[in-house]
Parts: C-alpha cells; sequence; structure tokens
C-alpha cells in the first residue's frame, strides 16, 4: 500500500498542494454561504422575501456540494488533470 502510495506521488507530485488548495477554496465557498446566510437571518423581511433567500441558500449550498464532489471524484481517481 505504501509503495502505491510513494508511486503516486511520484507520477503526481503536485497532488497533494493541488488537492489542499481546491479544498481550502471549496471550505472558503462555504464559509461564504454561511455568512450570506447569517446576514439574511439578521433581515427583517417578509415570509415570502424569507423563502427566497432560504431557496437561494439552498441552491447555493446544492452548487457547492456538487463542486465538492467534482473535486472528490478528481482526486479519487489518483490522478490530476
Amino acid at each position: 500500500m505504501k509503495a502505491s502510495y510513494l508511486q503516486t506521488l511520484n507520477e503526481f507530485p503536485n497532488q497533494d498542494t493541488e488537492w489542499s488548495q481546491d479544498w481550502q477554496k471549496i471550505n472558503a465557498v462555504f464559509s461564504l454561504i454561511d455568512d450570506l446566510e447569517d446576514t439574511f437571518n439578521s433581515f427583517d423581511v417578509s415570509y415570502l422575501r424569507e423563502l427566497q433567500q432560504q431557496m437561494l441558500i439552498l441552491n447555493l449550498k446544492k452548487y457547492a456540494w456538487s463542486l465538492q464532489g467534482l473535486i472528490l471524484e478528481k482526486y479519487s481517481n489518483g490522478q490530476s488533470d
């Protein structure tokens, strides 16, 4: 197992660095969504506007989850594009 990991590292030397950078970007996206959600919660708006805000947050989270899935898929193959 260790030998195959070392071989993968030799084949794709920047993969750990790239993965780390991509993962930090995803964490930043989720953090921004959380900040936006907190800001929306501080507003005193009508019920319909509140529902629109919740739908926006949900769609942003779905998009971020899909990006997270792409990153996991990209690096689970042991290859880098």
